[in-house]
């Protein structure tokens, strides 16, 4: 359903919402689990991706990983990946899975003993 989605919003001219939606659907793959958990790509206009994080420590740690997130995003979705970035905090129901998860924004695929109270 995904694919025919992006196929229909570019046969309506709509290359930008494909490009977003394409964006959305491979989110996780191109940034793993854990970061998919917390961070979303809510838009993406002139190349630009916005994605909504749940917490401003998320937010700053990605922000300082912008060139690896952005190469993996080229990885997986080639010419058609954004150039830059934009994190914003606020809600987004996948970070609501992983709150209080005690995963280090640092090092988002290994878990901090001692935190988030029942690890």
């Amino acid at each position: 359903m995904g694919s025919l989605l992006g196929k229909v919003l570019e046969d309506l001219g709509m290359e930008a919402a494909s490009r977003a939606h394409e964006v959305s659907q491979r989110w996780e793959e191109a940034v793993g689990s854990e970061v998919a958990a917390h961070c979303q790509p809510v838009g993406l206009r002139n190349g630009v991706l916005e994605a909504r994080v749940d917490s401003s420590v998320w937010a700053q740690q990605l922000q300082l990983r912008t060139p690896e997130i952005l190469e993996a995003l080229r990885g997986v979705l080639g010419e058609e990946a954004p150039t830059a970035l934009r994190f914003r905090v606020g809600y987004s129901p996948a970070g609501a899975r992983g709150a209080g998860s005690g995963a280090s924004p640092g090092n988002p695929a290994r878990r901090r003993p001692g935190r988030g109270g029942s690890d």
